[in-house]
């Protein structure tokens, strides 16, 4: 297992240099596009806190959830002028435009969450999925071995266990060698959220150290899984989910010299560009 930490900056380039940047002479559409599919009137904020930190960083954000949460997404446009809202009916069709589909920040637990990600999985198999949240706890997982390309999940504990039917350790070694092998029998890339993160996409293992308590608040799973995608837009798979993993503890890190652990998420909405423009340029 190889450990990357924040207090380290060195143990991220590798990575970093994996991840695409924008190019000087592009045009618009050429640095990502990404579908977030989430919200629901229970949980509205979840997958806004993921489209509002991918607007930083794709071309276009287009954003699909129940119509009653896009009639509060429209209401908040004043706040959020860097996406599209788009209705379920034309979901396939941006699934289809669109580089990475995020999938899960704020669905709630119904026949209807399962039925529509595994639709989107069954039909766009040939597309780059995140999958986070609700996907995980409802989807079919046996779809991952079906997608030409690795999604990327970002289960917490107890939803690692639920998703791959056994139990996790508290040594770390064995964790990241359970992430190791899942990823690899499952044909996917594992950023399984802890109090050190462990990222495998089936050949190697890594653990990423830093941020701290700060980082319990409701809602940073969520700007997780929109930096991810983010980055999977355009780099593979590993690499984003490391850096995006390293990023978020490394904003919480920043966020505590001033703030202690009493930051909020719009605080690190607000930080992430900053530590990212440190960390690539």
């Amino acid at each position: 297992m190889k450990v990357i930490k924040t207090t380290n900056p060195k143990d991220i380039k590798p990575f970093a240099k994996k991840i695409r940047l924008p190019l000087s002479k592009s045009h618009k559409g050429q640095n990502g596009k990404m579908l977030i599919v989430g919200g629901s009137q229970l949980f509205h904020s979840a997958s806004l806190w993921s489209a509002e930190v991918a607007s930083h960083f794709v071309d276009m954000v287009h954003y699909c959830s129940t119509e009653e949460n896009n009639e509060i997404f429209l209401s908040l446009k004043k706040k959020f002028r860097n996406g599209i809202v788009v209705s379920r009916k034309e979901i396939d069709n941006y699934a289809e435009e669109d580089d990475v589909i995020l999938v899960g920040p704020g669905l709630e637990r119904t026949k209807e969450t399962k039925g529509l990600v595994d639709s989107l999985l069954t039909k766009h198999r040939n597309k780059k999925f995140v999958l986070d949240a609700g996907a995980l706890q409802m989807m079919d997982v046996s779809l991952l071995k079906k997608l030409s390309q690795p999604a990327i999940v970002t289960p917490h504990q107890k939803e690692f266990e639920a998703m791959f039917g056994f139990s996790l350790y508290k040594d770390s070694e064995q964790n990241a060698a359970s992430v190791r092998c899942t990823a690899e029998e499952e044909n996917c890339v594992i950023l399984l959220k802890a109090i050190h993160d462990y990222v495998s996409d089936g050949s190697d293992e890594y653990m990423i150290e830093g941020g701290n308590q700060g980082l319990t608040k409701g809602g940073t799973g969520d700007i997780l899984a929109g930096l991810v995608a983010s980055f999977y837009a355009s780099s593979d798979g590993l690499s984003s989910a490391i850096c995006a993993s390293y990023i978020l503890k490394r904003t919480a890190d920043e966020l505590s010299k001033d703030k202690g652990f009493w930051y909020n998420n719009s605080d690190i909405l607000d930080t992430i560009p900053k530590v990212v423009n440190s960390i690539f340029l």
